[in-house]
């Protein structure tokens, strides 16, 4: 609740602002803080409330992220054209507020079988920082994040090298993030099978993933990286529940929400970093460098 009280207000107070630093301080520092407060515990929660099919309940969770993402794909272009950035801003904000409603509904439900919670102190964050698998588990996750939103940056880019117009390229990144969706709430619906242990899907996602990601340079026309993308999107869908179901079976349900927040810190030094230098250009020694997209 608090987090989504802070991203409206960063979304509020960034329509009033005179300055690029006021945009970097209140949609870019008060508003991220708020989507992080509101990210964490509800994938914690999820996590807890079904133990039994946490990787797909997360799954549904997290697809939301992808609808949201196809509405304002275009609703965003529309509120600019309309009402200009600032009003803009102020509609966003709007509907950030509601966060505070949708905390509200996020019980502390007894969990069978489980501790009530997280330690409350600081010593639950340093055991998990000795903890050699979930370190590992979180290092494997920063490179997996350098190159995943690779595509979703410089996509566009890539389909305008190839001869598309901005029609067909946008056809491809709405394509790409509707099937991220799909992809999401069927690798949930398919980890739910007691046949094979849910972080074996998750390497298993993880390699297609990898392999999807080294094709799509392959895409040279609107049809084949219209296929690629396609395919990426779905196989780096599927990783995003998985991930966070697999925390569980590393660190235990008692310190999963701990267990997510200190991941998804680690995690964004990959993400910062992986669009900026796929989009770089290097000229050294070893010959050029070329992006893993095209695009800068």
């Amino acid at each position: 609740m608090a987090g989504g009280f802070l991203s409206g207000l960063g979304l509020l107070l960034g329509a009033f602002a005179t300055h690029l630093t006021h945009l970097y301080l209140s949609v870019g520092v008060l508003a991220g803080l708020g989507w992080a407060l509101v990210f964490t515990p509800s994938l914690g929660t999820v996590g807890r409330y079904f133990p039994a099919r946490r990787a797909l309940a997360t799954g549904l969770a997290v697809s939301g992220a992808s609808v949201s993402g196809l509405a304002l794909g275009p609703l965003v272009p529309l509120l600019l054209d309309t009402y200009g950035w600032r009003g803009a801003l102020l509609l966003l904000a709007a509907i950030s507020f509601n966060l505070v409603a949708a905390g509200a509904l996020l019980r502390p439900l007894p969990v069978p079988n489980e501790s009530p919670g997280p330690p409350r102190d600081g010593r639950g964050l340093i055991r998990l920082l000795r903890h050699g698998p979930f370190l590992r588990y979180a290092l494997a996750f920063v490179l997996v994040d350098a190159g995943y939103y690779v595509p979703f940056v410089h996509g566009a880019a890539r389909a305008h090298e190839v001869g598309c117009d901005e029609h067909r390229a946008g056809l491809v990144m709405a394509a790409m993030a509707a099937i991220d969706g799909g992809g999401r709430v069927a690798a949930g619906w398919l980890a739910a099978r007691p046949a094979v242990p849910l972080l074996r899907h998750l390497f298993a996602w993880a390699v297609l993933t990898g392999l999807t990601l080294l094709l799509l340079p392959l895409g040279r026309s609107f049809g084949g990286l219209l296929a690629l993308a396609l395919a990426y999107g779905f196989c780096a869908g599927a990783l995003v529940p998985l991930q966070f179901a697999g925390v569980a079976e590393v660190v235990g349900a008692g310190r999963l929400v701990h267990a997510i927040g200190l991941m998804q810190m680690f995690e964004s030094f990959g993400s910062l970093l992986g669009a900026p230098f796929a989009g770089m250009e290097v000229t050294g020694g070893l010959g050029d460098l070329e992006p893993v997209m095209g695009g800068t």
